[in-house]
C-alpha cells in the first residue's frame, strides 16, 4: 500500500468468504501478541477462532480493510450482552489487526472509526477493549484516539515461591 494513497482502501463488512483469511490474520495477531506476554497459543487456537470470527461475521461485527482486493486488516466487535444491569451500553472491540506492510497508513484508524460507527448504530454508548500492558505502540494508538485506562488487570505467577511474598506472618495463623 502506498502511504500517500488511501484511494484503494475500503472498510466493509466481512463476507463468509473472508473468514478463512481473517482467521489467518488472527493467527498473525496472536503470534505478535506473544511478544507482549500473551498466553494465547496462535496456531493451536486457529480453528476455534475461525468459528468465533464466523459467528462475529454473522451475528455481531466483523470488518475487513481492503487495499484493492487484498485484505490488509480486520476488526471484530460486539455489543456486550451480559446479565448485569449497567449505566451504559458497552461495545466491545475484541480484535483489531493491520498487516505490518499496511501500518502507519491510516488503516487502523479507519478500522477503529468504522467499528465505533457500527457499535454506535447498534446502541453502544461506550467502547471497551483490552491491550497488553507491554504493547506500548497499541496503547499509544488508542490513547491518541481518546481511549483512557479505566480498569487494570493484575496477575501473579503461582509457580513462584509464594512463601517469600506472603503478606501474612506465620504468627497470624
Amino acid at each position: 500500500m502506498d502511504p500517500n494513497d488511501n484511494s484503494r482502501l475500503t472498510i466493509e463488512r466481512a463476507t463468509a468468504d473472508d473468514v478463512e483469511t481473517v482467521a489467518d490474520l488472527w493467527v498473525r495477531l496472536a503470534r505478535d501478541q506473544r511478544r507482549h506476554d500473551s498466553y494465547v497459543r496462535a496456531d493451536a487456537n486457529r480453528e476455534t477462532m475461525r468459528d468465533t470470527l464466523a459467528a462475529h461475521q454473522v451475528n455481531d461485527g466483523l470488518l475487513v480493510a481492503r487495499d484493492g482486493e487484498t485484505v490488509v486488516g480486520f476488526a471484530s466487535f460486539s455489543v456486550e450482552r451480559g446479565s448485569l444491569q449497567l449505566d451504559a451500553t458497552r461495545g466491545v472491540l475484541s480484535n483489531i489487526y493491520v498487516v505490518p506492510a499496511a501500518r502507519e497508513q491510516g488503516v487502523g484508524t479507519a478500522l477503529l472509526e468504522a467499528v465505533e460507527d457500527e457499535l454506535a448504530s447498534q446502541g453502544a454508548e461506550v467502547v471497551v477493549l483490552e491491550v497488553m500492558a507491554h504493547n506500548e505502540a497499541a496503547r499509544r494508538f488508542y490513547e491518541r484516539k481518546g481511549y483512557e485506562t479505566y480498569r487494570v488487570a493484575m496477575e501473579r505467577d503461582l509457580g513462584d515461591d509464594r512463601s517469600e511474598n506472603d503478606t501474612h506472618s506465620k504468627e497470624d495463623g
